[in-house]
């Protein structure tokens, strides 16, 4: 059975990135040396519908959640918060991360604790994934991609559907679509 057709829109403008150190850990124990990239985001948007104006989204508030998620994150260390392999603290104005016998020091306010159980480009697109999903509501979009480049020729991209509105019907179809 042929694919329905559709529409996709690809966002990845020069100012979708950020710079930021971190280390990646490793399943056998070890740990990345601290380091950093000039992260990129890119963005797919793609849906079967449009909306009653002949538009799948409003470009214009999907650039500014990106790079409102990107200026979160730049020029900062991100920290995994949801692993039990590092001892973070938080004391007189600094955040001491200590892993294997490593003891870093910084500045409460150039450090981010991520919601996650490491820094690895599969889980921050996934990250960035999930804080654009919300702003697709209500829209003829029905799967969303955001793509992580950390290095030229090294990226993840993490593609998943939108959640179904509660009606059961597809966001931008008219319901004698469904039938």
């Amino acid at each position: 059975m042929a694919e329905a057709p559709r529409f996709s829109i690809r966002l990845a403008k020069e100012d979708f990135k950020f710079s930021a150190a971190h280390f990646t850990l490793f399943p056998d124990g070890r740990a990345e040396l601290l380091h950093g990239h000039n992260y990129r985001v890119r963005v797919a948007l793609a849906g079967r519908g449009l909306d009653a104006d002949g538009l799948l989204v409003d470009v214009a508030a999907v650039k500014r959640r990106i790079r409102a998620s990107c200026a979160a994150l730049d020029e900062r260390t991100l920290i995994p918060a949801r692993t039990g392999r590092l001892e973070v603290r938080r004391s007189e104005g600094g955040v001491e991360v200590r892993f294997d016998g490593r003891s870093y020091r910084f500045p409460e306010g150039d450090v981010v604790l991520v919601p996650l159980e490491n820094v690895s480009i599969e889980l921050l697109a996934r990250k960035l994934w999930q804080e654009l999903a919300p702003e697709l509501a209500g829209t003829p979009v029905e799967e969303l991609t955001v793509e992580v480049e950390e290095a030229p020729g090294q990226s993840c991209a993490y593609r998943a559907p939108l959640p179904v509105p509660r009606s059961g019907r597809l966001p931008g179809r008219p319901a004698e679509a469904l039938d």
